[in-house]
């Protein structure tokens, strides 16, 4: 079976932090709790904090059943994709038949919904959890992260706290610095000064690789970040930078993505289109072969177009 016939998994994709990445996606496009200003899928149209059942999942582990079967070789299985995956109500049923698979799980989250003990106790199936504090308080929580109205930042530190406290297994912290945002010294202190009581197995740095959703976020120079690392405790990893350890599948991608793009300009949406690739696959591409100076971003009547250089 090959990946186009997936409707739930994408990849395996390489990942900054995670090797070769299944992608299990478990939420329609921007389905999320935020509204990141530098979320590379682009705004969210309607910020939800409802937990339903956003696709069958009997269907998303038959079609894990069916990779792994077919195919099964990748570093990780990561539950990712178009927007949060705790939102989907039976995000833990999945997470349960993962553990019972030789490839390790992680959930990719935002851990708003971690004020809730039934998403708590989901997310510990997990062998690796990873969530994301970019803030410091409420202000700038708001202006990073564009939250839900009812999300309060305290109670989402907290609800993190509390994951910790019952989770046995690694949590990842992902710090995203955005220049003239969050990205000055006495910042970065306040949001180490908060992990510390987070108590995280890894803390990763990352900061812009593709188009945001918002012009205005500007990436943080990697010299400025590895100055960074040593302001946490354990010491930060910098997750910029993209393996070059890219799979024959990753190669055809960026040739057929590279071959359309010296025709015309496109958007990631007619990219996505053109070669039925999920929108994770699109993004990551066009960072690899932005960060090889191959293509450039060109924002035209509100839209990004990629074009090739």
């Amino acid at each position: 079976m090959s990946h186009f016939d997936y409707t739930y998994l994408f990849g395996p994709v390489p990942s900054r932090r995670f090797g070769r990445s299944l992608g299990i996606d478990l939420t329609p496009l921007k389905t999320c709790s935020l509204d990141c200003v530098f979320c590379q899928l682009g705004r969210t149209p309607e910020k939800t904090l409802q937990r339903k059942v956003y696709v069958p999942t009997r269907e998303v582990i038959s079609e894990i059943e069916q990779w792994m079967q077919n195919d099964g070789n990748a570093d990780y299985l990561t539950l990712s994709g178009s927007g949060e995956p705790t939102l989907h109500a039976q995000f833990g049923e999945v997470l349960d038949f993962l553990a019972g698979q030789p490839i390790p799980s992680v959930l990719l989250t935002n851990g708003t919904l971690f004020t809730l003990p039934e998403v708590r106790a989901s997310a510990r199936l997990a062998d690796v959890v990873k969530v994301s504090v970019s803030a410091w308080d409420q202000a700038s929580f708001e202006w990073v992260n564009r939250p839900h109205t009812d999300l309060k930042f305290d109670r989402v530190l907290a609800g993190i706290k509390n994951f910790r406290e019952e989770f046995d297994g690694q949590l990842w912290v992902e710090v995203f610095l955005l220049a003239g945002i969050n990205a000055n010294t006495a910042d970065v202190q306040k949001i180490s000064r908060l992990l510390k009581g987070v108590r995280p197995d890894r803390i990763h740095l990352n900061t812009i690789a593709r188009p945001p959703a918002e012009e205005f976020a500007a990436a943080v120079a990697k010299e400025r970040l590895e100055g960074f690392r040593t302001l946490f405790d354990p010491p930060a990893r910098i997750a910029t930078g993209f393996s070059t350890n890219r799979s024959m599948k990753v190669r055809a991608n960026e040739a057929n993505i590279l071959s359309m793009l010296r025709r015309r300009p496109c958007t990631i949406k007619q990219i996505e289109d053109a070669f039925d690739m999920h929108i994770n696959e699109v993004s990551k591409t066009l960072g690899q072969l932005i960060s090889r100076d191959l293509i450039t971003a060109d924002v035209r009547d509100q839209e990004v177009y990629y074009v090739s250089t």
